[in-house]
Parts: structure tokens; sequence; C-alpha cells
């Protein structure tokens, strides 16, 4: 295909691998509203993980923090984040602001896609109509829309975007064709041209709503098995062995993706008149989980004469091996055993200590060195050093008689000291 001129608008998680990714067939520019970060790329430094120095210096994508910069672009392609707020009503705060960015530099014949995860109708009823007042331009006749869900999951190094298949939507078939094009010279996992942008919309919005659910499901079975006394994990291990069992974990749900796209999905449908049942029973149960936990833990530890003891919990981000603390849940067992009254400490080997004081007002513990003594040692998130954890390592962390809670199962191979009692979903 011909060298397109492009503009990713957002090098997050999403911004950054898609932009290096193109600029290996195209001449690409990459925005981002948050010069520090910029400068951290220039200089080879992602602090998301998910592009080596290495590859970024090597790289012919060109970053900037001038908003200028994507005048040229023939496609722009908007990454930014869509969260929900504190009632969990979509923000689209960021996609409005990138919009009015992107329309102050539109020229006639330029295509603006979003990536963005939305409800259906956002590009072309929100996004649309904000580009045509800050340009003086109409959408589907001087400028056109599409749409291309992403579909990065941090820290995964196998379905990465060149492996992936990519949906993609335009206003116009020329225009989906021209960005199936585009797409599938990043991609070797193809590419699936959806009839319209709404309904590339709609699938994005119910791929992680779907995971919720399932998800949900194996957690509130989880809760019921633990009045009954009976293990989770040993019960999912068993079921699995039926070829069509899905393989879904109980846990605690957050992220970026999992943990907010059921509350756009069921904003539209409440807006259309329809009553999101399942999808919002799905995040009751998951949202309270964290709780869950926390409850659990304390009545072990009570029950151990440890009430108001001290807590040691590992891990903080949403996910194992990444650094991205955005919507975490560990958040929520933190708070509730503190509720409970226990002095809680945090330890997380990737997390920015800075980045966790100023969202969630936590202030990580930088080593686990000289750390022992603990009620209990919570096993929140299954980065790969504590995956690397030995008996020796609880002797030293946890208090004689004291308590390990593996919220991932991460230790289930492992012998504990004589007289610690182990808990796990």
């Amino acid at each position: 295909m011909p060298r397109e001129q492009v503009a990713v608008i957002g090098l997050g998680y999403v911004g950054l691998p898609l932009a290096i990714a193109l600029a290996r067939h195209h001449a690409v520019v990459g925005y981002d509203v948050d010069g520090a970060r910029v400068q951290q790329l220039k200089a080879g430094h992602d602090r998301t993980n998910e592009i080596e120095a290495e590859t970024l210096r090597a790289s012919t994508l060109r970053v900037t923090s001038a908003a200028s910069d994507i005048g040229s672009a023939e496609i722009m392609i908007v990454t930014v984040p869509t969260p929900v707020d504190a009632a969990c009503n979509p923000d689209l705060g960021a996609v409005r602001a990138a919009s009015e960015l992107v329309g102050r530099f539109l020229r006639k014949g330029v295509i603006v896609v979003y990536e963005s995860t939305v409800y259906p109708g956002v590009t072309e009823e929100v996004c649309g109509p904000i580009l045509e007042r800050a340009s003086h331009l109409v959408a589907g006749r001087d400028f056109f829309l599409g749409y291309s869900p992403e579909r990065i999951n941090p820290g995964d190094r196998e379905h990465t975007i060149e492996r992936i298949t990519k949906v993609v939507a335009g206003q116009t078939p020329a225009v989906a064709a021209r960005l199936a094009a585009l797409y599938g010279s990043i991609t070797s996992g193809g590419i699936h041209i959806a009839p319209t942008i709404k309904t590339a919309e709609a699938a994005k919005v119910i791929e992680n709503a779907q995971r919720d659910v399932n998800i949900a499901f194996i957690n509130e079975v989880t809760t019921i098995f633990h009045k009954l006394g009976i293990s989770a994990l040993d019960v999912l291990a068993a079921a699995g062995t039926k070829w069509n069992f899905l393989n879904f974990r109980p846990g605690l749900v957050g992220g970026h993706c999992i943990g907010v796209d059921p509350y756009y999905l069921a904003h539209r449908a409440i807006a259309a008149g329809h009553d999101p049942e399942v999808i919002l029973a799905g995040r009751r149960i998951n949202d309270r989980m964290g709780h869950f936990i926390a409850t659990e833990i304390g009545g072990h530890l009570k029950r151990r004469g440890a009430g108001g003891g001290r807590v040691l919990v590992l891990g903080l981000t949403f996910k194992e091996n990444v650094p991205d603390l955005r919507n975490s849940k560990v958040v929520d067992v933190i708070q509730s055993l503190a509720e409970h009254g226990y002095q809680v400490d945090v330890h997380d080997p990737l997390a920015d200590p800075a980045a966790a004081k100023a969202h969630y007002g936590i202030a990580l513990r930088p080593s686990l060195s000289g750390l022992g003594g603990y009620a209990a040692v919570v096993g929140a998130v299954a980065h790969k050093p504590y995956a690397e954890f030995r008996t020796e390592t609880f002797a030293a962390l946890v208090a004689p008689g004291g308590l390990v809670a593996d919220i991932k199962g991460l230790w289930r191979g492992i012998a504990l000291p004589a007289g610690m009692e182990r808990w796990e979903l």
C-alpha cells in the first residue's frame, strides 16, 4: 500500500505500541499532551514497559508534545483513555478534548480514526460534531470518520498489535478499505471490516463485558464455596477437565478495560430504554470482591487472635507484571482491611511510588528487606518476584502462627512454615 502520513494522538498503553508498529511502514508522528512523557520516550524510556528501550530508540516514530506537528497527517488516530467517573458513568473528557485538538488541525480529505473504547454512537454522534465545530468542515464530505477498537492487553507479549485481528470500520466503504490496508500493513492476524462504525464500537464494548460477566459467575460461586468450606481453586481444577468448561478464575477485576467497559454498555442500554440486568449484576459482584476478600482474611486473623495486627499486601497494580495502577481493585482490599482495624503496609516492585501516593494516598514500601512480624501477608498481584517466594521467605515476613492469604493461587505448591495458616480463594 502507499506510505501514509499518520498521527497517533495519545502515547499510552495503546497509542505507543500502535505508533511504533505503524512507523515501520509509514511516516508517523506521535503526540501526547504530557510533555514529560514525550521527553522520556525521546530518551528511550517507556514507563509502561510495553516497548523496550532498544526498539524505541531504533524506531522512526517522531514523538512530540506540540499539537501543530499533527497537521500534516492524512490519517489521525485517537487513542486516549475512556474511564468512568466516581458514579461509574462514562467519562468522555479525554475523547472530547482530543477531538477538539484534532479538529483545529483538520484538513479536507483527512480520516480521523478512534481506537478508544466507547459505547455505540460516540464516534459519529459525539466526536463528529466536535470535529466539525473545531474545523468548520463537514464529516462525511470534507473529512471522514473511522473506528478500529484497541485490543492491547498490557504485559501480553503474545497478543501484540502485530499478531491480533484488527476490526475496522469507516464512514464509507472507501474509508473502510483504506483503514483495512493501513492496519493490514502492521498485523499478520488479519482484518475484519465491520459494516458500520456503531457495529465496531459495539463489538469492542462487549468483548470485555463478556469477560466481566464470566468472571462474576466464578466470583459468585467462589463466595458460595467458601461458605461450604470448599476450595474454589480445587473445584475449578476438577471442573476444568471437561473439554468445554471455560477457564475463568476468581479474583479482583480492575484495570482500564474489564472493570470499566461494562458501564459504557450499560449507560447506552439505559439511554435506549433497556435495563441491563446481567451486565450490572456482574459489575456488582466483581466490585464487592475486595470487601469479601478483606472480610475473609480479617475473620481468619481474629479467630487466630490477631485482630488489629499488621498486614503486608503484596502488589498494587491491576495486573501481574505491569506497572499500571488504573482502577486497581487491590485498593478495595487495603481500605477494607484498614476499616477492620489492621495496619496495612503495601509493596509493589513495579508500581510508581509517586503515582500510588497521588492516586490512592498509599505510601509504598520501597523494599521487602527488613520487613517482618506481620500477622498476615496478602498475595494480591502475581508479580514474578512474588512467584519466587520460598518457605523461608514466609518465615521471615510472617509472625509465627500467622496467615498467608493467597488471592491469586500463587503459592499453592509451596510448603509454609509449621503453624502458619494458608488462605486462598
